[in-house]
């Protein structure tokens, strides 16, 4: 991939988001859907889009939220709504116009106290310690936020009562629901005036803020972190956490210092990501260029992206440590400082995360649960403790309690964060540290990913791919020992194609959004080794599609 010659730098104004405008056109613009890329489409982790290519504005929030009232009334989900937003410029149009549908279904309705911004975590956590105990009148939500995207960009994704990203089969139900109502011209969607939905008896305020922080040390051990006294420094890049870190500080004595209290839905003050484009990418050494310029000012340095559910760690030893490095160390000290885990708990981890994962798991006799990129994946493990972290290799993760219950089921910037501080402060070594001394023993790897171009045809036929359609026996001069096509921990397919020797693996999967397919690749053997496998793995891709 090229990379601009603006990455690293701060952003030029002209490439600044004209915000009155992208507004304008959240309530201007109408989808057409007839064209797919208008229509409402469910990825990963939400719909997204931007109201400038007309793939999120008004219409789309009045259908989704139509939707998911009608998949309510079918699941029998009676009780509370939480409704979190991110700070981009199109999050809070979004929200107004969720509310004006919700309120008008009845929906019993929970939004922050002052309209404050909600991070993910934040509403994965009220929805499960609100569901706690409970056979019936259970909660859900709804997280206005398009992650760490450009700030043009929207993002809207529902979460159900198990308080994690919901399943392909909500999500398609959602979908194909919405789409029915932006055909019909909104026909059937329910609305009401914002401020009559404001002052209907169903809309309530909650303390997502403090209901959160103050189970914090429930999941942390923040008491060896105060007594340390070790040094923390924060950047939440301008996002839902930015109002959270200072009364983490304060009810837990942390040092902790804020060195970025801005919001602006321009984020004009980032560095801009390899392409050229703002992100709030913690896990992008470009985007995260302030904050490793800091990295000698404290002990550890964290950041979050815009809904703090990804996190990024700096540290005095390694600088911005990649994703998969903090990963492993992660799952390193929980398993070794976790006492009331049970056991028989598994490790989640998808397929194109490190396998120095599986290494630190087998070496701590644990099992290991290995998934399909996405982390709704982890969301049943994590709900019913058979899984004590799940993590994935693009800066999501999270774990259980310190008693081994469950915190979230979705991903929360918080804890990978301050478990960096308690990393450092109870073995007196920063977590870069810890990785260096885990490669010592169990092999130092070299990770890379790359991009090919693919026509929806060729994404389609690498989707649906077999281990009986790849005849070749060898890559990078080792033999192959595995040809996946579908996730070792739950059979389910991986829409892609994944091959293991002894010293490395690629894993190739076609691109949700573009036409191109990716493939991520880890080496144990040196930089040639990797070289060798992305070619031959290319090559092995496109012979597969062709």
């Amino acid at each position: 991939m090229e990379i601009s010659a603006a990455a690293g730098k701060l952003a030029d104004a002209s490439i600044l988001v004209n915000v009155p405008k992208l507004i304008t056109a959240y309530y201007s613009n109408r989808p057409d859907p007839s064209v797919p890329a208008q229509r409402v489409s469910f990825g990963t982790s939400g719909h997204r889009g931007s109201s400038f290519i007309c793939s999120f504005n008004e219409w789309h929030i009045l259908a989704i939220s139509q939707a998911i009232c009608l998949y309510r009334k079918l699941q029998k989900i009676e009780g509370p709504l939480f409704l979190g937003i991110d700070t981009h410029a199109l999050s809070m149009p979004a929200y107004t116009t969720a509310i004006e549908v919700l309120a008008a279904n009845g929906v019993e309705l929970m939004i922050a106290n002052g309209d404050e911004y909600t991070p993910t975590p934040a509403v994965s956590h009220s929805i499960l310690t609100y569901n706690r105990n409970r056979k019936n009148g259970m909660a859900d939500g709804i997280v206005i936020t398009p992650s760490h995207n450009p700030p043009d960009d929207g993002g809207f994704k529902y979460n159900p009562p198990n308080g994690g990203p919901a399943g392909t089969d909500i999500t398609s139900w959602v979908e194909s629901k919405a789409n029915e109502f932006l055909e019909n011209k909104m026909k059937g969607v329910l609305r009401m005036p914002y401020e009559k939905a404001l002052r209907v008896r169903s809309t309530q305020r909650h303390d997502f803020l403090n209901h959160y922080i103050n189970d914090l040390g429930n999941v942390i051990n923040l008491d060896i972190i105060r007594d340390s006294q070790i040094s923390i420094g924060v950047d939440p890049l301008g996002g839902a956490g930015v109002h959270y870190w200072e009364p983490i500080a304060s009810k837990y004595g942390l040092n902790l210092t804020v060195v970025n209290k801005t919001v602006d839905p321009t984020f004009r003050f980032m560095t801009v990501d390899w392409d050229g484009k703002i992100r709030m990418d913690p896990s992008s050494p470009y985007a995260m260029q302030q904050l490793i310029g800091l990295k000698d000012r404290f002990d550890i340095s964290v950041a979050c992206d815009t809904d703090h559910d990804r996190h990024g760690i700096v540290t005095k030893s390694a600088g911005l440590m990649p994703a998969n490095h903090y990963l492993s160390a992660m799952v390193f000290f929980l398993l070794q400082h976790r006492p009331l885990w049970k056991d028989s708990k598994a490790v989640g981890k998808t397929v194109v995360s490190s396998q120095v994962i599986d290494r630190v798991t087998k070496k701590l006799n644990r099992k290991l649960y290995e998934t399909p990129v996405g982390f709704k994946w982890f969301v049943d493990g994590l709900f019913d403790d058979s899984l004590c972290f799940g993590g994935e290799e693009s800066a999501g993760a999270t774990c259980s309690r310190l008693d081994g219950t469950v915190w979230t089921t979705d991903k929360d910037g918080f804890v990978p964060a301050l478990l960096a501080a308690e990393i450092t402060a109870t073995i007196k070594r920063d977590p870069g540290e810890i990785y260096q001394d885990i490669t010592q023993e169990l092999g130092e790897s070299i990770y890379d990913r790359i991009e090919a171009k693919a026509t929806p045809q060729q994404k389609e036929k690498l989707g649906k791919l077999s281990p009986g359609q790849i005849t070749q026996k060898t890559l990078a001069g080792d033999k192959i020992i595995s040809i996946l096509t579908n996730a070792p921990g739950n059979g389910a397919s991986i829409g892609g194609l994944k091959l293991i020797t002894e010293n490395g693996w690629f894993a190739a999967r076609p691109s949700g959004t573009e036409d191109i397919y990716k493939i991520y690749a880890e080496s144990f053997k040196g930089k040639d080794y990797l070289r060798k496998m992305l070619e031959e793995a290319q090559e092995i891709v496109d012979k597969a599609i062709q």
